[in-house]
Parts: structure tokens; sequence; C-alpha cells
């Protein structure tokens, strides 16, 4: 008898979740001010992610093709997959000291899982989301790049008053 009783009750249960369903999407239906649906790709030219949209990392440059990553490596040791690499050289400062720079910070995003860990442990915040989300190739090279752009250097850290 216990089952049985389940078994309706569990019935009950199922046409209410989708009454509940069933009440969103009739609210989308009949308030058609509200668009939900964007209309890929007709519509390349307008279209807008949001500001939290994960699409691809990449490195910020400024106007005069600076960028904040000194070659720390940090986000190369937090990425779970090894989707980062960071080549760094040696050169010598307007003092005549040695240091480290970036030489190629390279990204494989077919190796990316979008955790996030390379940006959140970036100290100099040179990482971001990029908005770009069309990605199919059919040359799976095609989807390593390198972050830092030809000629580019870091930005200098300005006096303190």
């Amino acid at each position: 008898m216990n089952s049985v009783f389940k078994y309706f009750a569990d019935i009950v249960s199922g046409v209410r979740s989708l009454c509940a369903g069933m009440r969103v999407t009739g609210k989308y239906f009949l308030s058609p001010g509200e668009i939900v649906t964007e209309q890929y790709p007709e519509n390349r030219a307008t279209l807008k992610m949001e500001d939290r949209f994960k699409g691809e990392v990449i490195m910020t440059h400024d106007e005069n093709n600076q960028h904040n990553c000194n070659g720390c490596g940090i986000c190369e040791l937090n990425c779970p997959n090894g989707a980062i690499e960071i080549i760094t050289k040696k050169e010598a400062d307007e003092t005549g000291k040695l240091v480290r720079s970036i030489d190629k910070h390279v990204y494989h995003l077919s190796m990316c899982t979008f955790c996030e860990l390379c940006i959140k442990s970036c100290p100099s915040n040179a990482l971001e989301w990029g908005q770009n989300f069309e990605h199919a190739v059919f040359d799976r090279s095609k989807l390593t790049k390198v972050l830092n752009q030809p000629g580019s250097t870091i930005k200098k850290k300005e006096a303190k008053s």
C-alpha cells in the first residue's frame, strides 16, 4: 500500500514541476518585448556577449603595445591542464642589470577548461577573459595562441611621489 501511495505522490510532484516550467515558458511567450533568443549568425555584427562570458584568455595591451605581464609564471603553475606556457628571456635594462622578460606567452585553447585559475592568480592583472567564442577550426594547432603581441613590452612602474 505504501508503494502505491509513493507512486501517485511522484506523479503529483512531476505534474507540479511541469506546471512550474510551463509557467516560465508561458511568461516569455506572452511578453514578446523581451527577446531571449539571439539570431546568430545573422546578428554577428551587433552581437554583444555579457561581461561575465568566458570566451578565451587574453593579455590586455594598451595603445603603446605594453602589457602588465612580468613573466613570473604563477599562471602557468596554477593551470591544472598545462594550457599556459611562459617562455622567458634575460635582457639588460637601462642600468645594465639583467632582468627577466617574456619572450612568448603561449596559450593552448584546446587544453583550457576555462577554470579561471590563471586569471585569478595573476598578481599583475595581465590576463582577462576575451569575448571571442568562434573557435571552430579544422587544424587543432590553430588553437595555440601567443598572447603577447609582437614587439610588446612590459609597462614601466610609475614612481610614487
